[in-house]
């Protein structure tokens, strides 16, 4: 069976192009205009997605994240033209997966909702070796190769790296991950963790224009690229 999506916006024309989008890549695709249909659909259906906007006639998308998240495991893609860096971390910090601003190109999207599928879950199941390119991630052992050349990762950096191996393909914010690999250290900022995501890219990176392994989200936090 397809995996089922179910899409979040008023705008009937998104609905219309988002569903198109969607149909062609093989999902099955049910809709809803605004929070309290979409909160009925999730109910019903049990999507595997949702896809969800956050400007609807009758309340704010951010509200309905933890409130559909009761309806089940369901991976959630925002996808919304606000794009202030707050409104990304809170949609972030109450449980979405990851944040799409519009307008958006189709293949990206695709991309990214089944990298959420594959991935989602991991925090709490949460493979003991993770892959990312020719980089292989050893949670359990605590060792990182390249290729096959192990890399010598400091502590700060194992644990760096580890919060964004658990939820490969997201984004994960800022305070979070301060919050999982500094722990109850006192006064962990920002700045420290920009000298360790540095020091992760020079010993990750192959030189060179091939992109980047850790994906930074301007404002916002980390991601661990994952392939699509």
């Amino acid at each position: 069976m397809p995996a089922k999506i179910l899409v979040v916006d008023d705008e009937a024309a998104i609905r219309r192009l988002l569903r198109n989008t969607l149909t062609r890549a093989g999902y099955a695709v049910v809709e809803a205009e605004d929070g309290r249909q979409a909160l009925q659909q999730a109910a019903v259906e049990h999507p595997s997605a949702v896809l969800l906007d956050l400007g609807l006639p009758d309340r704010d998308g951010l509200s309905l994240i933890p409130l559909l998240r009761t309806h089940g495991d369901a991976v959630i893609l925002v996808v919304s033209a606000r794009d202030a860096v707050d409104e990304k971390v809170t949609a972030l910090d109450l449980g979405a997966d990851d944040f799409i601003t519009k307008p958006f190109d189709s293949e990206e999207l695709l991309a990214r909702l089944r990298v959420a599928l594959r991935h989602h879950g991991l925090s709490e199941t949460t493979p003991k070796i993770v892959r990312t390119g020719d980089v292989s991630i050893d949670l359990d052992r605590r060792v990182v190769f390249r290729g096959a050349e192990e890399l010598h990762l400091t502590r700060k950096e194992h644990d760096v790296l580890a919060v964004l191996a658990r939820h490969i393909g997201r984004v994960v914010t800022h305070q979070r991950v301060l919050a999982a690999a500094w722990g109850g250290e006192e006064d962990p900022r920002v700045e420290y963790l920009r000298i360790v995501i540095r020091n992760l890219r020079q010993k990750l990176e192959h030189p060179g224009p091939v992109g980047s392994v850790i994906a930074n989200e301007l404002g916002v936090g980390y991601r661990l690229r994952a392939d699509a």
